[in-house]
């Protein structure tokens, strides 16, 4: 066997990655960015068709059990069917809380909320650092970051449907019981009482009559204004995804402690998204999106151009870049939910949300090409996330709308409208709504 000159356990030491083993390591990262993906596709789509709720509670089950199984895996092939079945569950978990978060908080509070999602992602940055330096082994530390979620699960019985949800899928019944007891929740019994079926159902006849309609993802390709959404969106995800794991993998070219590189990334998060949250609020999601990663491409080639011994400028260019990728995440999953309409939002945010993972995985395989030049993995992650930048710039401005409902909400929608950010038209209906816009 090998003897290690470390205090540290972890799944190299215990299963001899070294070597012409070595990128094994590798693959597992790549086993588990490959469960997000399938996880994004097919959780998606479950998602439209039987609910937020049912698919955010099998998930928490399927992150837990599977997260506690890899902490006991006997072997490093069944090691890696576990990541991939977290990589599954942290799909469905993380689509589904983004989109019971758009449909159900008013449209003034959206942004804010969305980005408070994101502070809790940063939180764990800081947890997690310590954690580790606390539990070296890594099996323990594997079972003490999983066993938190059969608490989630178990909470998430208690999480309302999504009322938009259960009125275009013939639920009207159903949906009234959760508005009433969300509003005797909130204090405001009575106005609830006085809300009525009836007047549940005039309020969206038209989305009713036309939520009859099963779509699937291929409706994402075969309507011309999806079709130019999806591209974009996309795209913007594609290269949020590679740009972001590109600085996040070269870690060791900046000449800084590990766990404290990992901490200064987690607190570049405090401010980007609190500059987020304003930029959302009052730039608009349209302007947010675009400059977050036209910034952090330019910081990305910037990189380029400044020598190896200027260790200090590196790390600052790439916690600037990552600050702005990480609003360029907090704006594209609200985004990206308020540009789908309510019956095939999900689905819309599996396919967008997938290309993250995709960039992901084929991030590692740039570096090599440094083999030939050193500069040239920097040149390509920072033209990416130019190009995801510019294709932002050709997306509706969605600041202060309703959430679109139908399909046939974005096929009224000229395709001559002046300019890539004209408002929606679903943004003009007025009339009484009987849930939060």
């Amino acid at each position: 066997g090998w003897v290690y000159n470390s205090t540290k356990d972890s799944i190299v030491t215990e299963w001899d990655l070294v070597c012409n083993s070595n990128k094994l390591k590798e693959m597992a990262q790549s086993i588990f960015m490959a469960g997000i993906l399938i996880g994004g596709i097919v959780l998606g789509d479950l998602s439209d068709r039987f609910g937020r709720r049912p698919i955010l509670t099998c998930s928490y089950l399927l992150l837990a059990a599977s997260g506690s199984g890899a902490a006991f895996s006997p072997t490093f092939p069944i090691y890696v069917v576990f990541r991939f079945l977290c990589g599954f569950g942290i799909s469905g978990i993380t689509l589904s809380t983004v989109i019971l978060n758009v449909e159900w908080v008013p449209t003034r509070m959206r942004a804010i909320m969305s980005t408070a999602l994101g502070y809790c992602y940063t939180f764990g940055q800081f947890i997690l650092p310590g954690l580790a330096y606390a539990i070296p082994q890594w099996r323990w530390l594997q079972l003490t970051v999983s066993i938190p979620f059969f608490v989630f699960f178990l909470s998430s019985w208690w999480t309302p449907e999504s009322i938009r949800w259960l009125v275009l899928s013939g639920k009207s019944s159903k949906a009234l019981k959760i508005l009433r007891r969300v509003a005797a929740f909130n204090g405001k019994k009575e106005e609830g009482d006085r809300l009525s079926l009836e007047e549940l159902k005039l309020n969206l006849q038209k989305e009713i009559s036309l939520a009859k309609a099963k779509y699937t993802a291929s409706d994402l390709f075969r309507i011309p204004m999806l079709r130019r959404m999806t591209f974009c969106l996309s795209l913007a995800w594609f290269a949020t995804g590679f740009a972001y794991y590109s600085l996040a993998m070269g870690v060791e070219e900046f000449g800084v402690n590990l766990y404290i590189l990992q901490i200064i990334f987690g607190g570049v998060d405090v401010p980007a998204k609190f500059i987020t949250i304003l930029s959302l609020s009052y730039l608009g999601r349209h302007t947010t999106q675009a400059a977050a990663l036209l910034l952090a491409g330019g910081a990305i080639l910037a990189l380029t151009f400044v020598p190896l011994d200027l260790q200090t400028v590196r790390t600052v260019l790439a916690v600037f870049g990552k600050g702005c990728l990480s609003s360029s995440f907090s704006c594209l999953f609200l985004y990206t939910s308020e540009l789908y309409p309510t019956v095939i939002r999900q689905t819309g945010m599996g396919v967008s949300n997938l290309w993250t993972r995709v960039g992901s995985m084929v991030s590692p395989l740039v570096k090599i090409t440094g083999e030939v030049q050193p500069f040239i993995p920097n040149i390509i992650y920072g033209i990416t996330a130019l190009l995801g930048g510019s294709a932002a710039l050709f997306l509706p401005e969605t600041l202060n709308q309703p959430l679109p409902e139908t399909i046939e909400d974005l096929e009224n929608w000229s395709v001559t409208a002046s300019g890539p950010i004209s408002a929606p038209p679903w943004g003009s209906r007025s009339g009484p709504r009987a849930f939060p816009e």
